[in-house]
């Protein structure tokens, strides 16, 4: 197998959303963001996979290393292999990836967070600096186009908060901001034991307002010029807010379920959007 077929293997077992808006990307672009998605699913499986924190931890010092050697022309893993190529077409900063990495060793000290405040920097080390990794991949001319996928990837990383609440408590985290908790009357109990309320859509409904915010906040910031460049990001849009129509039409039950769109439908936003990008 080859390190591209690794990286094409991990992405189509997912059955991410990302994969969808993957499809229709010219093949040295779709090669690297392929690469690059393989590179967050590898580091991000580390943690959620690994019940050790000592050896998830020397797990993700190996991957720090395994990016020093990708920038010295040594990579010894497919996901580094495949991303060889892509450092010579495209901006791929080596902070930025090892930021990835810090983000997901986050998930090892921090499993509470007081306020929103302190949950952006997450948000911005696994999601953010993806978004401007990936913008960088799809081509921009306007440097706004960063600005305006800063805040995409921050959108995707709200709305995946919103999904796997349920899921993630059950893992001993709770990204859901402390304070709100408090604020709409939800105890931690309510959510590791999957106790719906009014107190919770209301809480729920929130979080949604405000990941849709950030939705339109990002589109008003792309610059019209690199809109084209940009459709797979706003292929990941569609499909990410439609699973949030989805989590508010089936009344926010996120607790005992993980809400997601099928392939078929996930397919036609894609094409849909594409096409009117």
């Amino acid at each position: 197998m080859t390190p591209d077929q690794y990286c094409q293997d991990r992405a189509a077992k997912s059955g991410s959303s990302f994969y969808y808006s993957f499809m229709f990307l010219e093949p040295q672009r779709r090669q690297a963001i392929t690469a690059l998605y393989a590179f967050c699913r590898e580091v991000d499986d580390v943690v959620d996979e690994c019940p050790d924190k000592l050896l998830a931890r020397t797990k993700l010092a190996w991957w720090r290393t395994e990016i020093a050697a990708l920038f010295a022309g040594r990579p010894s893993h497919p996901v580094t292999q495949a991303l060889t190529a892509s450092l010579k077409t495209f901006s791929l900063p080596q902070e930025q990836l090892l930021e990835i990495i810090d983000g997901m060793e986050m998930d090892l000290d921090q499993v509470r967070y007081a306020d929103f405040k302190a949950l952006h920097l997450y948000c911005y080390r696994v999601a953010s600096v993806v978004g401007l990794l990936a913008a960088e991949i799809f081509g921009y001319h306007d440097r706004l186009t960063l600005k305006y996928a800063h805040d995409l990837g921050l959108a995707f990383q709200l709305t995946n908060i919103i999904r796997d609440v349920g899921e993630d408590a059950r893992r001993g985290r709770i990204y859901l901001p402390q304070d709100e908790l408090s604020r709409f009357g939800v105890a931690e109990t309510d959510l590791l034991q999957a106790r719906y309320s009014d107190s919770f859509r209301r809480l729920m409904a929130f979080q949604v307002e405000r990941a849709l915010a950030m939705y339109r906040q990002a589109f008003a910031l792309l610059p019209a010029p690199d809109r084209k460049a940009q459709r797979a990001g706003l292929i990941m849009a569609a499909i990410y807010r439609a699973t949030l129509d989805e989590i508010v039409r089936d009344d926010y039950r996120v607790l005992d379920q993980r809400i997601s769109l099928p392939p078929l439908r996930k397919l036609w936003l894609a094409g849909k959007t594409w096409l009117r990008a």
